[in-house]
């Protein structure tokens, strides 16, 4: 997600900031920008693209001061473009956020009504006004910020200045990462660790509610509300390399601990609670282009095929309308049967891929209505698919999916939603039930994630095994494909995933004492029926890994190994069941020695067929 660096000292100011920025380049980003404070007067530097521009931008219109802010922006809300891009400015006021402002369409509306006057399209802008706007009432800056941040809903961490007090710099977060780095004489502020780790190793964590203020030599901590807080410096002895990953030894462990977040910003703002819908900003289909939709076609490939498996199992099982799934490098070439009442849906994380693309352009060539599940804006896929919801996993690093993985999943829950209240299949309380088990859901992920040390113990006693089975039913056969899939990818070790009552059509064959059978048994519609499943397995020697429900002790009678998740409305178990496999592959690939972030052979976006 984006990048924020914030600086208050003795030395100058730009050097320092870009500086930061370029160590959270690993993050992802669109376009950069830097505003400093010099004597009072205020330098904003912007532009689109990567940071050597924002370099040569500043080559020709250099910026002094030793106070500013930075910021590199991944897209949310409005296109990548310079008059998107942070810093945004209202009279006194310079902001850079990293995060989603869920209520800005409504703040935005009423701060037009006192007369404000809006250049980009994104929610952060809004934020610079509603402090300016505060400034008329409140005495002091600080006030004036506390008041505006109180009015937020959603996720932040900002960084702000104020041309008419030149010696103060205001940091807060809420729900979005931000780090104070403790120098002599100095501070600095960033969303991670890396940007500043080079100047100081004396760090400040600051936790949701929370804000700093930095004036002269001097730093504040208080609640948003205003209660003064002491809060302790941490000694990091991370090296440069560790601090990018957060700690983590790998850019895919860390990604997999990212997707309680990466869930929270993908239904951020959407949720519609009381009408039992959701608002998808940039899918312009009317209720009734919806409602005129007799079939969908879902085209994809690897992780993002099986996403589409899922979201199979949630149209057809809601919105009572046929879909297909397609893998994306046979589609065109099956000369498809489309006409204008087929939506085309693609999913690609980056989308660049491929063959996802020209599957979108060959559907759009057919007069299908159609759309885009991505995860990077303004890609090609986004820009030329007819809509497209975006998920809010930020970038990722780790060439197997993890975090784009869930959020695709959330994002077709989120079109289910939509589209079966357009349809009529849902009536509102349908929608309130799917909306409460989906806000559950982020927090039952972190749950899940405190499972690593079983997965870790499971992958020892597995981690020698040449061949692996993952079986399933239903919404959650796809998952164990893509279990079979995260494996393969960076072990190296054979695996196959199967709908689990086709076990006596033919896998059954391949059950031994040497075969570990990964089965994924929670407690659904499907479970007395995987369960005898699984003990066809057992009848034949296979070692069982289960899946299952916490506290399902009939499970855990008859499997060899449990790994239990918490109990959540079955919809959405594809989403907790992901995070085990995923934490199972990887620790197995650990042990095993592979290169877990970059596997051989394989490379994160597919842009060639």
């Amino acid at each position: 997600m984006c990048g924020i660096v914030g600086y208050i000292g003795g030395q100058e100011a730009t050097p320092v900031i870009l500086e930061g920025l370029k160590k959270l380049e690993y993050r992802g980003y669109d376009s950069a920008g830097i505003a400093t404070l010099d004597e009072g007067d205020a330098g904003i530097r912007r532009s689109e693209g990567k940071l050597v521009n924002l370099e040569e931008l500043l080559r020709d219109q250099p910026l002094a001061g030793s106070i500013g802010i930075g910021h590199t922006r991944w897209a949310t809300h409005g296109r990548p473009s310079e008059i998107n891009a942070h810093p945004h400015k209202a009279g006194p006021i310079i902001v850079v956020h990293n995060g989603i402002i869920e209520n800005y369409l409504q703040l935005k509306e009423e701060l037009k009504q006192s007369g404000h006057s809006f250049k980009s399209d994104t929610d952060t802008e809004v934020i610079s006004h509603l402090i300016e706007e505060k400034l008329k009432a409140a005495p002091h800056f600080e006030q004036a910020v506390r008041l505006a941040l109180a009015e937020l809903k959603g996720a932040y961490a900002v960084c702000i200045l104020n041309e008419r007090e030149p010696g103060t710099l205001i940091a807060a977060k809420f729900g979005s990462p931000l780090v104070v780095g403790l120098g002599s004489g100095e501070y600095f502020v960033a969303s991670d660790i890396p940007a500043i780790l080079a100047h100081t190793r004396e760090m400040v964590f600051m936790e949701d509610g929370e804000m700093a203020v930095f004036s002269g030599d001097s730093a504040s901590f208080s609640t948003i509300a205003g209660i003064p807080l002491d809060k302790p410096a941490r000694h990091i002895d991370w090296s440069p390399l560790m601090a990018e990953k957060g700690g983590y030894k790998h850019f895919m462990l860390k990604e997999i601990h990212e997707q309680p977040r990466a869930v929270r910003d993908t239904i951020a703002g959407r949720l519609l609670e009381g009408e039992g819908d959701v608002y998808l900003e940039d899918l312009p289909f009317s209720d009734r282009q919806l409602a005129a939709i007799k079939r969908i076609i879902i085209v994809a490939c690897g992780t993002s095929w099986h996403a589409a498996l899922v979201g199979k199992f949630y149209i057809e099982g809601y919105c009572r309308i046929p879909v297909e799934v397609d893998i994306a490098s046979e589609f065109r070439y099956r000369n498809p049967v489309i006409d204008d009442a087929t939506l085309v849906m693609v999913i690609s994380q980056s989308g660049e891929t491929a063959d996802t693309l020209a599957a979108l352009r060959e559907a759009k060539s057919r007069g299908a209505l159609n759309m885009a599940i991505c995860n990077v804006v303004d890609s090609s896929i986004a820009r030329e698919a007819a809509g497209v919801i975006y998920t809010h996993a930020g970038p990722e690093i780790g060439v197997a999916s993890t975090k784009a993985f869930v959020t695709q999943l959330t994002a077709l829950y989120l079109f289910t939603i939509r589209l079966g209240r357009a349809v009529c299949a849902l009536d509102s309380a349908s929608g309130q039930r799917m909306i409460a088990a989906l806000k559950r859901a982020p927090a039952l992920l972190e749950e899940v994630l405190k499972l690593n040390a079983t997965a870790e113990r499971v992958a020892k006693k597995y981690m020698n095994a040449r061949d692996f089975l993952y079986l399933g039913r239903g919404r959650n056969f796809p998952i164990a494909l893509e279990g079979a899939l995260k494996l393969k990818e960076i072990s190296y070790i054979h695996a196959e995933g199967y709908p689990a009552g086709e076990m006596k059509h033919g896998p059954i064959a391949l059950i031994d004492e040497e075969v570990p059978v990964v089965m994924l048994v929670p407690k659904n519609s499907a479970f007395d029926k995987t369960l005898s499943n699984m003990e066809e397995v057992i009848a034949r020697g296979g070692r069982v890994i289960a899946l299952c429900s916490a506290g399902d002790d009939e499970v855990a009678g008859r499997a060899e190994d449990v790994i239990e998740i918490p109990a959540l409305d079955e919809d959405l178990d594809p989403l907790l069941l992901s995070v085990p496999l995923q934490l199972l592959a990887y620790h197995i690939a650990v042990l095993k020695g592979t290169d877990v972030d970059q596997p051989r052979n394989l490379a994160k976006s597919v842009t060639v067929e």
